[in-house]
């Protein structure tokens, strides 16, 4: 049984080291990740990760996994920032307030029966200063990322608050995707 890790991310990859798993191929789906107008947060991330597994073919005898992460901050979807003005945009929105980290995982076993699970992780940041988000942008590790900040890296100073999954947050909630690979039948390390 081969596991196909249907995501280009190598924090992926690296948490899946830690339940002792190395996918046998990676392969990054192509998909459009536009938020459909009004859609909850939760059916979103939800929708984006069955959409990534699916979007990966299957051979025989392998496994998919996928996942997607986005912050919910109300009813507002923060995602992947592109660019710098997004980073300090998403980062002065999260300072001083708790906000949702969902991190939904998708695996589809080697008969093609599709199974998934969500994370919230609440996690609220400190009160940031002008100077704060500056350094931060800077530094650059909020591109690419949703809500513009990695927790794994600098930013993970500014959480004064966590509860939840810190591995969700970084992008492959541990738990649930262990949980979801024993069922699929995926051998763990």
């Amino acid at each position: 049984m081969t596991l196909v890790l249907a995501s280009a991310s190598p924090r992926r990859r690296d948490l899946l080291a830690r339940l002792g798993v190395t996918p046998g191929r990676v392969a990054a789906p192509d998909i459009d990740e536009t938020p459909l107008k009004a859609e909850p947060a939760r059916i979103y991330v939800e929708r984006i990760a069955a959409a990534k597994a699916r979007a990966v073919e299957r051979a025989p005898g392998e496994v998919i996994l996928a996942g997607d992460t986005t912050i919910a901050l109300g009813r507002r979807i923060l995602g992947k920032a592109d660019d710098d003005a997004t980073v300090r945009k998403m980062l002065a929105a999260l300072s001083g307030r708790r906000h949702h980290c969902l991190t939904a995982v998708c695996v589809i076993d080697s008969t093609g029966k599709m199974r998934a699970r969500l994370s919230d992780t609440i996690v609220a940041f400190k009160p940031l200063s002008p100077a704060e988000i500056d350094a931060y942008v800077a530094c650059g590790e909020g591109l690419g990322k949703a809500g513009g900040y990695a927790i794994q890296g600098r930013a993970e100073a500014f959480v004064r608050f966590l509860a939840g999954s810190h591995s969700g947050v970084i992008g492959l909630p541990l738990f649930e995707t262990r949980a979801l690979l024993l069922a699929a039948g995926v051998p763990l390390g």
